[in-house]
């Protein structure tokens, strides 16, 4: 057996998944959005992978407040139900799909085009749409798929619409990033799909490194602008972004999630308290775990000069596209 098969052996992935249940934080966190009295009527958000999960969940919950909702979806369809579910469960007609692929530059570059176009304000920006467990893909502008979906379309969305955000300041961007960013590597040959191996979630954790390293930096080259930046870790969620893993791997996670995983609902709660809370106010560049509560992230998301690199290399590789 090759080294990194052990990755799809049964007993690592069993004993991943009862790892996950003994270390596991409590399923809600001492910050209950529930109870959080903050309205956002006048406020526009826009929210990405908003049609499932998690995306969806912290939707739902920027609209119950009365904030202006975006739904920034790949799946028309997907993204019609979404909107339908979350106008009628909410009461809030000013919920809007816009569609986007963030695997594809010149899709965000389309989407923000028509972002800046039809509206005179953004207030928060959460980056929640992601893919794991690709297998190999490079897209038409070449970029490794998993790259370009949760860490390069991402990128360069936030950076297009962040004159607006200024703009509209006091504004907020959220970044869902994961706890598995402390297994990622930095390599920017990762980028073009070189150095790269393709076992269920290991690309997926060097996007979220990446994911972390630039919204530090981008904190820090935003400050003083009245624009916040900060990752947030939602935490073991059932959601579909496993649905590109091995179906043995699928009903595991599955069958052990049902039990003692979070609900998309759950795993929204460190977002939202993100985008909404009074207390975070002016708090950018931080990290914060599944309970909300802040914590380091890995040695290298602490690398000043890694993150001034990693940026600049971003910049350069969306710049071009």
């Amino acid at each position: 057996m090759e080294p990194l098969d052990i990755f799809y052996h049964p007993v690592w992935v069993l004993s991943t998944v009862l790892l996950a249940v003994v270390v596991r934080v409590q399923r809600r966190g001492s910050w209950d959005p529930r109870a959080c009295p903050v309205q956002l009527r006048g406020k526009t958000a826009i929210v990405t992978g908003a049609n499932t999960g998690i995306g969806k969940m912290i939707a739902m919950d920027l609209a119950r407040r009365g904030a202006r909702v975006i739904l920034a979806c790949r799946s028309e369809s997907r993204g019609t139900k979404a909107l339908n579910e979350i106008r009628k469960k909410t009461g809030n007609n000013d919920v809007h799909l816009r569609l986007v692929d963030l695997c594809l530059l010149s899709s965000v570059r389309e989407f923000a085009e028509r972002i800046l176009k039809e509206e005179k304000a953004l207030h928060i920006l959460v980056n929640n749409a992601g893919v794991s467990g690709l297998p190999r893909q490079i897209t038409k502008e070449g970029f490794e798929a998993s790259f370009a979906t949760n860490h390069l379309g991402p990128f360069l969305l936030t950076n297009l619409l962040l004159d607006l955000m200024k703009s509209s300041a006091p504004a907020r961007i959220v970044t869902l990033s994961s706890a598995n960013h402390k297994l990622g590597k930095v390599d920017f040959a990762h980028f073009r799909g070189e150095n790269l191996v393709h076992h269920m979630d290991w690309v997926y954790n060097h996007t979220k490194l990446h994911n972390l390293i630039c919204t530090n930096e981008l904190a820090r080259r935003i400050q003083s602008t009245g624009v916040t930046a900060n990752s947030v870790h939602p935490g073991f969620v059932m959601t579909e972004v496993i649905r590109h893993y091995p179906l043995w791997v699928r009903c595991i996670f599955n069958l052990v999630g049902f039990f003692f995983f979070k609900s998309p609902e759950e795993g929204a709660v460190s977002s939202i308290y993100c985008a909404v809370s009074e207390e975070l106010e002016g708090v950018t560049g931080k990290y914060f775990d599944s309970d909300c509560s802040l914590v380091l992230p890995a040695p290298l998301a602490r690398d000043a000069a890694l993150a001034v690199k990693d940026f600049e290399v971003c910049e350069r590789l969306t710049s071009k596209l």
